[in-house]
């Protein structure tokens, strides 16, 4: 006996929701947990990286590699702004999450190999990455951008590195790392600044403008009007306009907190998509 409408509707009905959430799962980013080692450290390092639905072994993919920001670590971006996936998906890339320490600050300090993180994201971890994963292997398919320390990390990053990124981004970046000497354990990697500010001015990002030329790197960059790291990017934007370097600078009302990052992650996102097709 067939079954009544009512009944035939509920059997529809699950089949249509199992069937979407069957094709869902087959159709959305998958996060992995890397198990990176650095040489330089000695240690193994997890990262996280997520791979878009797409995702195939026959081609090849561009890579946003996204920093935590001061007493954070790898995890982060995924746990706080889980949506991330869908930035995977839409623009098909890979996402990587390094882990830059409490606060390593992505320096490799003069003072301690133990803080040598500089090497590790710019140089081990992206050739891990390249090894294990179907990448764009060249600066074409490389973007990097971060929050607050990552910020500054990822700036100062594409600053040295510019043979190893092509573009780069900051969200609410700590770009003047000089105006907090006794904070945020910055002196555990280079010094005391009253004992080292050469050493500082060296790793400052607002005092490496001058490795830029117009058109070597492609930059974007925000902050919240109300977030105590306003004039620290406001200062980048003028030198890079001293220096007719072109950027895009944004200011937005918010303030130094995950909900102004996770909406900012959408246009950086955005603007790295349009350098990897224009990169072509």
């Amino acid at each position: 006996m067939l079954p009544d409408n009512m009944n035939t509707k509920k059997i529809v009905t699950l089949f249509l929701a199992f069937a979407t959430s069957f094709w869902l799962k087959a159709n959305a980013a998958t996060v992995d947990t890397a198990l990176t080692h650095s040489v330089a450290m000695s240690k193994d390092i997890k990262a996280v990286v997520i791979k878009p639905a797409d995702y195939s072994v026959t081609k090849k993919y561009p890579v946003m590699y996204l920093l935590h920001g001061f007493s954070g670590n790898y995890s982060d971006w995924i746990k706080k702004i889980p949506a991330i996936t869908k930035l995977a998906d839409t623009y098909h890339m890979l996402i990587v999450c390094p882990d830059g320490n409490f606060a390593g600050w992505y320096f490799d300090s003069p003072m301690n190999k133990e803080w040598m993180y500089e090497t590790y994201v710019a140089t081990e971890l992206v050739n891990y990455i390249d090894k294990h994963y179907a990448t764009i292997t060249n600066r074409k398919g490389r973007a990097i951008t971060g929050l607050s320390m990552g910020g500054h990390g990822a700036l100062f990053l594409a600053f040295k590195h510019q043979d190893i990124f092509g573009a780069a981004g900051s969200m609410s970046g700590v770009l003047d790392i000089r105006q907090f000497p006794d904070s945020y354990g910055i002196e555990q990697v280079l010094g005391k600044y009253s004992e080292h500010p050469d050493i500082w001015e060296q790793h400052c990002v607002v005092s490496l403008v001058y490795l830029l030329k117009p058109n070597t790197l492609a930059l974007t960059f925000d902050c919240g009007y109300d977030d105590g790291m306003y004039s620290g990017n406001q200062e980048l934007h003028e030198k890079l306009l001293q220096r007719k370097i072109p950027h895009d600078y944004t200011v937005r009302p918010g303030a130094h907190s995950w909900e102004y990052w996770g909406n900012a992650i959408n246009y950086q996102a955005l603007f790295f998509s349009r350098y990897f097709s224009n990169a072509k």
